[in-house]
């Protein structure tokens, strides 16, 4: 997909700015202030628990099946339509949604948010079948590296594939950031790698500011995934927070420091540097064959005031796509991701390894209504915590993901072949 084929035109019917700039340079602080990583809760580890009303997945129709429509379609431009079958899991049968994305939980009074499908132009895209994705990945892992956002996914992910089957706990550690968990029947795991930055970084002391070398990678996921046969990338909503910058250990800027003796650099300077860091050390892995998917920029949706100060997501229905368009600091975002995912790839092929990209970022721009808003806590509990419009109510739009997710490991196969008869230009 063209880069910037779903920016509008000036003379395009805009809805209201959705994400002024001075909104997203602070809107992510709310991460921080989140317990953004909220473990999973403990699941029996000796228990495999299955839906039964789901039917086996063994007839003839259900086979899988790489349709030539499919692969023409590009699956990451269209519009959001209803669907009233969704949603397919509910806080009351699925155990894994973090607390403050648990919107039914927590007295949201809609649900017509859970209720919509993604509709690429010119094609469609199945629902998720958990069964055909457990197939596709028996006796493979997935790692989720990145952010808040990916731990969401993740999420998602376990509670779509609920309907089969539940994971148990296979972790290595007690730290509740990097868990793995286990599939028996189809012996297939999942883990999840936090890591905002993908690069190596230190937690803010009085300043309040994050000291980030841009050159040198979060060794917590990148001495850990070369067994791996998917990586799910993704990083970009903490790069708004006041950080400072180092490479080869020396101060060469800052992102808002207000500190009037050090260059302030541009969100997207250390961004860059960060992006290109990780694909370095994917490159590098010797014995690494699996698949990178870099997961691109959801943009939050924080409207009439500042993530502090009032600003809020109470929309009810998704945007179409003629009434807004990305722009300022999510279209610098997205370009910079895409000129990376670019160089890495090509760098990549060089030693046989594949990178696709996972393209959200038109979809979840439609979507204001799908974030938790307030109803992440008890509107009584005395707590500290602002409106989240930048993770996603469970069920929600982000169980789209793993439609496209599917779909794409469906085309792998003969996707591989074609690259591996494609000749290499030096």
């Amino acid at each position: 997909m063209d880069q910037a084929a779903f920016v509008k035109s000036n003379s395009v019917q805009r809805a209201p700015m959705i994400l002024p700039i001075a909104v997203t340079v602070t809107a992510l602080v709310i991460l921080a202030i989140l317990p953004i990583y909220y473990p999973l809760r403990r699941y029996p580890s000796q228990a495999v628990v299955k839906i039964a009303a789901s039917p086996p997945y063994h007839s003839a129709q259900k086979l899988i099946k790489a349709v030539e429509d499919e692969e023409k379609c590009d699956i990451f431009t269209g519009e959001w339509i209803p669907n009233p079958n969704a949603p397919y899991y509910t806080n009351a049968t699925c155990w894994a949604i973090h607390e403050h994305q648990n919107c039914m939980k927590y007295g949201r009074p809609d649900d017509g948010f859970m209720k919509w499908k993604w509709k690429p132009e010119g094609c469609d895209l199945p629902i998720f079948n958990p069964y055909q994705f457990l197939d596709i990945v028996r006796g493979k892992s997935m790692a989720f590296v990145g952010d808040s956002i990916g731990r969401n996914h993740m999420q998602s992910l376990i509670c779509l594939l609920s309907r089969v089957e539940f994971p148990i706990d296979d972790s290595a550690t007690d730290d509740d950031y990097f868990r793995r968990w286990k599939y028996p029947s189809y012996n297939f795991t999942l883990a999840a790698f936090w890591s905002p930055f993908l690069v190596r970084f230190q937690k803010p002391g009085a300043a309040d500011l994050f000291d980030l070398y841009l050159d040198e990678s979060d060794e917590k996921w990148s001495t850990q995934i070369e067994g791996f046969d998917y990586v799910i990338l993704n990083a970009g909503q903490w790069y708004f927070r006041p950080s400072m910058y180092y490479e080869k250990r020396r101060l060469v800027g800052c992102r808002f420091c207000q500190l009037g003796n050090i260059i302030d650099l541009p969100m997207t300077y250390g961004y860059r540097r960060a992006l290109r860091t990780a694909f370095r050390a994917i490159n590098s892995l010797k014995n690494y064959r699996g698949i990178t998917f870099l997961r691109t920029y959801a943009p939050s949706h924080f409207e009439n005031g500042e993530w502090n100060k009032g600003g809020n997501c109470l929309r009810k229905r998704p945007f179409w796509s003629n009434e807004t368009a990305l722009e300022a600091n999510n279209l610098e975002v997205y370009l910079t991701q895409m000129e990376e995912f670019r160089a890495a790839e090509w760098e990549g092929k060089k030693k046989g390894l594949r990178y696709r990209l996972l393209d959200v970022t038109q979809a979840m721009l439609l979507r204001p209504d799908g974030h938790p808003s307030r109803y992440g806590h008890w509107p009584h509990e005395n707590v500290t915590l602002y409106n989240d419009c930048v993770h996603w109510c469970l069920p929600g739009p982000i169980d789209s993901w793993s439609d496209f997710l599917l779909h794409m490991l469906k085309m792998e196969g003969r996707r591989s072949h074609e690259e591996k008869l494609q000749p290499q230009t030096q």
